[in-house]
């Protein structure tokens, strides 16, 4: 059996790889690590497309392409090409009218001369008094009757795409059987809106009429949609001319149908379109800029594809309340911008629907939420970030070793020495001995042991500590740019102890006017307050309930703010605020520092700010608690926490 293979055309490609939802969530994790919300992120990201290995485009990209298109349409010609060129062709009429009139000096000649001088200048009014009048120049009818199937085959074109190409040639019988197709037509919708309309009727109505159609509708409701924005479009050209170009041209458009018998069936076809679709832009004006003159049917056309483009760009856009990617509409994409941007649309779909059904995203009560398993990728990526930043060689973890008994194993051995606490690996210690010669046959088979021979396991001790990382989550951090640093610091910290240290208990704290306990879950779409007050006070105080449920830990408290405490809780549990900082602040403040040195706890600030009363606050605190001081830049504050974070457990 032999097989051959090709280029595929259209669909997704059946050997693309497989979707990695974990690169979206890494580029949504640059946005929220840089301080942006989850919801702000996805939508970035849905703007932005997947470049790399998934090289899908954007909404931007598609916008961009849409803008594009709409700004070549409007550059494509003039709305008055059919006017112009029926003037062309009546001038040309009653020219060669004139040249057969000419050389008959007759009364007759002289009164029909008359009468052409005496038409009026309205084309359409010119036409309708021509169409009784006897040519004397076989030429000149003609040349009038190339004028009437222009303007049929025009006029149709521009409600139904297609049947310029199906009139070219001037035929009765085509004509009649456009009569009946209207009727029939008609008639379906009729039906329809009574609720007797099937499948099977459109069916036979397209196996009947299915030529006419060129867009291949499968349904009704695709077929009044198809009608309805051309009929719509035609509305927009007559809007859009100059007032004296939309009477000659609906007087024509008028006097075409009339001639051909259409009229009524229009109407009822034009009101039946308008009652089910009246959401389209029925008369908003657009404005063509070109130098070439269109017929009815292209410029009808042009102006169907620039309100699709005006939709799409619209719904691209996602910037409306309650803006969703399903607003966008497929069909409208494939039109305007390919097969490959519709493939491109859907994988941008899938992202959202990737990320909730893999795990990453929540949908709780209306709002985006990262999941656990979100936050502790995006902690691992922050931890990354922080530790390229680091020495390799001032990385390490804080182990002790020769912890005695109580150690864990470390799967090592070595040899036993005098005062060893650690356990012997008896297998190693008999090897040594049957190596060394120590085998006893006879009587008594045994293995006969020196000091030499015993190997101890070496053990290792983790020690716990009790962290505590106090995030200011002031307005004031927003402001000078560096709630974005300390959000990435948090979550980076956090994925460090759950990674290294699961032993130690960490907990971190934002404070503003109040300080509350954050969970892991909620640190990545975590928002700074807009609210005044930096309450120091009382997150030193629910540090200290964390410090002292774990009273056999090592205390590590790590402060990253930009201002001086200007808040304190009261004893009614009330934050009071005030600027400059009251001396009560002050005081309830380190008095919570004096509290944490008798702790033994070491109070680290990591200050983001050079104000005066910053540093003067600050070296007080220094000087009662022992702890240290630093002044990073916000891109360099990961480094700096985490850093100092692993020389205390070291030191410990």
């Amino acid at each position: 059996m032999a097989f051959r293979y090709g280029e595929f055309h259209d669909g997704p490609d059946p050997l693309a790889p497989p979707y990695d939802v974990r690169a979206a969530l890494d580029e949504m994790g640059d946005a929220i690590l840089s301080g942006s919300t989850p919801v702000h992120a996805l939508r970035d990201l849905l703007k932005r497309g997947l470049p790399g290995a998934q090289d899908r485009r954007g909404l931007d990209d598609m916008l961009r392409e849409v803008r594009r298109r709409r700004r070549d349409l409007r550059e494509r010609g003039r709305l008055d090409g059919t006017l112009e060129r029926a003037r062309a062709l009546l001038d040309k009429a009653i020219g060669q009218e004139r040249a057969e009139l000419f050389p008959d000096p007759s009364d007759d000649a002289r009164l029909r001369e008359a009468g052409l001088d005496a038409l009026p200048e309205d084309t359409a009014s010119a036409i309708q008094e021509l169409n009784s009048y006897g040519w004397r120049s076989a030429a000149a009818r003609q040349t009038f009757e190339e004028l009437r199937d222009l303007l049929r085959r025009e006029v149709l074109d521009s409600q139904f795409k297609g049947l310029r190409d199906a009139l070219a040639n001037p035929d009765p019988q085509a004509m009649e059987r456009v009569r009946q197709m209207m009727s029939d037509l008609n008639d379906l919708l009729d039906k329809d809106s009574r609720g007797e309309h099937t499948q099977e009727d459109f069916d036979a109505f397209m196996g009947k009429y299915g030529d006419l159609f060129p867009e291949k509708p499968r349904n009704l409701d695709e077929l009044v949609d198809i009608l309805a924005r051309r009929a719509a479009a035609t509305q927009r050209m007559l809007a859009s001319m100059t007032p004296r170009q939309r009477e000659e041209l609906s007087n024509l458009i008028n006097q075409t149908l009339d001639q051909a018998g259409l009229s009524d069936q229009m109407r009822r076809l034009g009101e039946a379109l308008y009652a089910r679709r009246p959401d389209l832009a029925w008369n908003a004006p657009e404005r063509l800029t070109g130098e070439e003159p269109l017929g009815m049917g292209d410029a009808v056309t042009a102006l169907e594809e620039l309100a699709d483009l005006s939709q799409l760009e619209t719904a691209l856009r996602q910037d409306y309340p309650g803006a969703r990617l399903d607003d966008i509409d497929e069909a409208a994409v494939r039109r305007a911008l390919g097969r490959s941007a519709v493939d491109d649309l859907e994988a941008l779909k899938r992202i959202e629907r990737e990320l909730e059904e893999q795990g990453y995203l929540l949908r709780r009560r209306g709002k985006l939420e990262l999941t656990p398993k979100a936050v502790r990728r995006l902690g691992e990526t922050a931890l990354r970030r922080v530790f390229s930043s680091l020495d390799a060689g001032r990385r390490g973890d804080h182990d002790q070793h020769d912890a005695g008994s109580a150690g864990e194993l470390t799967g090592s051995t070595r040899p036993w020495r005098f005062g060893d606490e650690q356990p012997i690996d008896v297998v190693r210690t008999l090897v040594n001995g049957v190596r060394s010669g120590g085998v006893m046959l006879g009587d008594h088979v045994g293995v006969r042991l020196s000091v030499d021979d015993f190997e101890v396991s070496e053990t290792e001790r983790r020690s716990a500590a009790a962290v505590c990382l106090l995030v200011d989550l002031s307005y004031s951090m927003a402001l000078r740019g560096t709630w974005a640093a300390a959000k990435q610091t948090a979550l980076a910290l956090q994925a460090l102890v759950a990674s290294k240290f699961p032993q130690d208990a960490v907990q971190i704290i934002g404070f503003s006017n109040y300080a509350r306990v954050l969970q892991p879950d909620e640190l990545a779409g975590l928002d700074w307050d807009m609210v005044q007050g930096t309450n120091l006070h009382h997150a030193l105080l629910i540090a200290g309930r964390h410090l002292d449920r774990h009273p056999d830990f090592e205390p590590v408290v790590l402060v990253v703010t930009d201002g001086e405490p200007t808040a304190h809780l009261m004893r009614n549990g009330r934050s009071a605020f005030e600027w400059p900082p009251s001396h009560e602040t002050l005081e309830l403040t380190l008095a919570e520092v004096d509290k944490m040195t008798r702790r033994r706890a070491t109070l680290n600030v990591f200050m983001l700010a050079a104000d005066d009363r910053l540093k003067e606050f600050v070296d007080e605190v220094a000087r009662r608690n022992g702890g240290r001081v630093f002044s990073p830049s916000a891109e360099r504050l990961g480094e700096y926490v985490v850093n100092d974070f692993l020389r205390l457990r070291r030191a410990r």
